[in-house]
C-alpha cells in the first residue's frame, strides 16, 4: 500500500491543522493506521493510531485531548486533527500502516510508511 501524507504548513501557537493520509494500492480496512513524528535531532515519536474499525484510539500523553485520529475506510485515507498547537509539535509528521489486528506504538511494526509533511508551530 502506497501512503501520500497531506496537510503540514506553518501555524502560530494555538492554531489547528489537519493531516490527511491518502492510501493507494489497497484497502487500508486491513490496517490500523498510526501517525508518527520526528523532530530535527530526536528519534522518531508515536503520535496516534487508530483500530482497524476505527473504534479504539491510542495517543501519547504529549498529544492527548489536543489531537484526533480518525479514518474513513471508504475514502481509504486517516486523519489527524491536531488543536492547540504548540512550537514542540514542530516535526514531520508520517503516517504508517500496520498489518496487525491491535494498536501498536513501536514504529517497527509498521510495514508501510508515507513520506513526511512538515508540520512548524510558532511562538
Amino acid at each position: 500500500v502506497q501512503l501520500q501524507a497531506s496537510g503540514g504548513g506553518l501555524v502560530q501557537a494555538g492554531g489547528s491543522l489537519r493531516l490527511s493520509c491518502a492510501a493507494s494500492g489497497r484497502t487500508i480496512s486491513s490496517y490500523v493506521m498510526g501517525w508518527f513524528r520526528q523532530a530535527p535531532g530526536k528519534e522518531r515519536e508515536f503520535v496516534a493510531a487508530i483500530s482497524r474499525s476505527g473504534e479504539l484510539r491510542n495517543y501519547a500523553n504529549s498529544v492527548e485531548g489536543r489531537f484526533t485520529i480518525s479514518r474513513d475506510n471508504a475514502k481509504n485515507t486517516v486523519y489527524l486533527q491536531m488543536n492547540s498547537l504548540k512550537p514542540e509539535d514542530t516535526a514531520a509528521y508520517y503516517c504508517a500502516a500496520d498489518l496487525s489486528v491491535v494498536i501498536r506504538e513501536d514504529s517497527s511494526t509498521y510495514d508501510f510508511w508515507g513520506q513526511g509533511t512538515q508540520v512548524t508551530v510558532s511562538s
